[in-house]
């Protein structure tokens, strides 16, 4: 790892860091000669005695920082080039060259840890679902066919002229069908395709911890998922305890504008429209003149240390400061303060439009988390792990490109609540689902169902609501028939789990070979283009000349 004065060598491999004294007598020279000239991240062989470092000279923040190894012995095994970028958790890396050099960047005591950690927890959460509960692991196939609906999927040409298999963007169907087959409880480390965007949380291809259990209900899976995290998690993260909180959806859109809210802090949404309803200020009687017109209002303590947003602020005389309160009377003034119990230099952020459109005062309490920290305030512990359960759902919602489709608002195969089943076939945007997502931190990292079992319902669900073709299903329709038990499960995100616990900015920092911000594999250089002659067996051409266009480009 590095050589100091020409006396020590620190070695590094996989278990840390063992610091090395070079033989200074003339018998050893060769060996020191040797070590002294290997170049840094060389690969070498060291024999020697193992002794207590001299007193005083321990070093508390090695492991290994009692004892030294003064050699014997030495050999190199494999000489190293000048590499890219120094080895060093402190050097600073752009992602692109992290990504093209990955098996160096691995060597980091950071990415070593979180690696090792994930195999951890993995393997505890085998041991528990295997060993303790009788889940079977299955391995479901990664060529398949198109699903209708949800996420984009990554297309594999075949041999047979027009024909492509799709690539899973989860085993939804396949643990379904094992659920039919009398594998009643099914368990996979199972990997996932979308050919979606990558962001900090998503990445092309991912890792979900996939569960399926038949004859359970919704809180029983609820509970053998919060006894898998507390048996799986790492102890120098401390102990979390169950069960975990639950809230409604609606609950998490009134209260926190999301439906993955952020519970280590508070700053909650409140209604504040009967206060304003007989104000003067134009913005908020239009709001309040839709159907489902509402005013809201978060109040952020200490707020006016951070001056990139600004609404109403409270004066150390408790009066409000803002280009508002002139159309606002005393009494309405008096009422906001204890509506929102508003401190001396607390900031009111308002918003104005129908109840559904809650989203940006949810944003807005993020961002405003997010600057009062840059500021100095403590609002998240980074040491805290806040858990929740996010329950009824609604079943479906309209298409942000056509309102008056819908689509599922999980996947659909969801069941309905029990309550609300009537209403599928009278007024489905009224119903409930039987869909519950875990939450942590304010990222959703896991989320499963109750699955629709009656091949009947299934069939009224794609094609009378969902208007997809059927057919398409024809497989799992056919087994809903076959005598399918009550089932259902869950999916949780291994990579978003393991980089929150690490505290890791984005997931692909620990996932071995990641693709970039991009869905590129910088290392290998994938995807790349192939030739004409390779494609001809799967009957595809490309519609424009590569070369020419990437000679443009260039």
């Amino acid at each position: 790892s590095r050589i100091r004065q020409g006396l020590f060598l620190v070695l590094r491999d996989f278990q840390g860091l063992t610091q090395i004294i070079l033989p200074q007598d003339e018998a050893h020279s060769h060996v020191r000669k040797l070590l002294s000239n290997a170049p840094v991240e060389s690969v070498v062989r060291v024999t020697g005695i193992v002794s207590s470092r001299p007193p005083g000279q321990e070093n508390p923040k090695m492991p290994t920082g009692d004892i030294e190894v003064k050699v014997e012995t030495a050999e190199i095994l494999n000489s190293c080039k000048k590499l890219p970028f120094e080895i060093k958790d402190f050097i600073k890396k752009s992602e692109a060259l992290r990504m093209q050099y990955r098996y160096l960047d691995l060597r980091s005591f950071q990415l070593q840890y979180n690696l090792r950690l994930r195999s951890q927890i993995v393997m505890r959460m085998r041991e528990y679902l295997c060993n303790l509960h009788g889940f079977v692991d299955v391995e479901t196939p990664t060529l398949f066919k198109r699903t209708p609906g949800g996420a984009k999927e990554f297309l594999v040409p075949s041999r047979e002229a027009g024909k492509f298999y799709s690539l899973p963007q989860s085993p939804q169907q396949f643990k379904q069908l094992l659920m039919v087959g009398g594998v009643d409880r099914y368990f996979q480390v199972a990997r996932c395709y979308r050919d979606e965007g990558s962001r900090p949380d998503r990445q092309p291809e991912f890792t979900q911890i996939d569960i399926e259990m038949s004859f359970v209900d919704q809180a029983g899976i609820q509970g053998l998922i919060e006894g898998l995290l507390q048996y799986s998690w790492p102890q120098e993260r401390g102990a979390i305890t169950t069960p975990f909180p639950s809230m409604t959806y609606e609950e998490a859109l009134a209260d926190y504008g999301t439906d993955k809210p952020d519970t280590r802090f508070g700053m909650k949404i409140v209604d504040i429209s009967d206060i304003l309803r007989r104000s003067d200020i134009q913005f908020v009687q239009n709001a309040l003149s839709y159907p489902h017109g509402t005013v809201k209002a978060i109040c952020i303590p200490q707020g006016v240390v951070s001056d990139e947003v600004m609404d109403v602020i409270c004066r150390p005389d408790g009066s409000l400061k803002s280009l508002l309160t002139k159309l606002l009377g005393k009494e309405q003034q008096s009422e906001l303060i204890r509506a929102l119990n508003v401190q001396v230099d607390d900031v009111v952020l308002l918003a104005a439009g129908e109840h559904k459109r809650c989203s940006a005062l949810g944003s807005l309490r993020l961002e405003s988390a997010d600057l009062l920290e840059a500021a100095g305030m403590t609002l998240r512990d980074p040491t805290a792990f806040h858990f929740l359960w996010v329950v009824d759902f609604p079943l479906f919602l309209p298409k942000e490109e056509n309102p008056a489709e819908l689509e599922s608002a999980h996947h659909p195969f969801t069941a309905p609540h029990p309550v609300d089943t009537n209403l599928l076939y009278s007024d489905p945007t009224k119903v409930r689902s039987q869909h519950y997502d875990l939450v942590l931190n304010g990222n959703e990292i896991g989320g499963g169902s109750i699955r629709i079992h009656n091949a009947e319902q299934q069939r009224f669900v794609l094609e009378k609501v969902l208007k997809e073709d059927s057919e398409v299903l024809s497989h799992l329709l056919e087994a809903l028939e076959s005598g399918a038990p009550p089932h259902g499960g869950i999916a949780l995100g291994l990579d978003r789990l393991i980089s929150l616990i690490v505290g890791a900015p984005s997931i692909r920092d620990v996932i071995a070979f990641p693709k970039s911000f991009r869905g590129r594999d910088l290392m290998g250089n994938a995807p790349d283009y192939v030739t004409p002659e390779e494609l001809e067996p799967y009957h595809i051409q490309v519609s424009w000349p590569v070369a020419e266009t990437e000679a443009k480009k260039n």
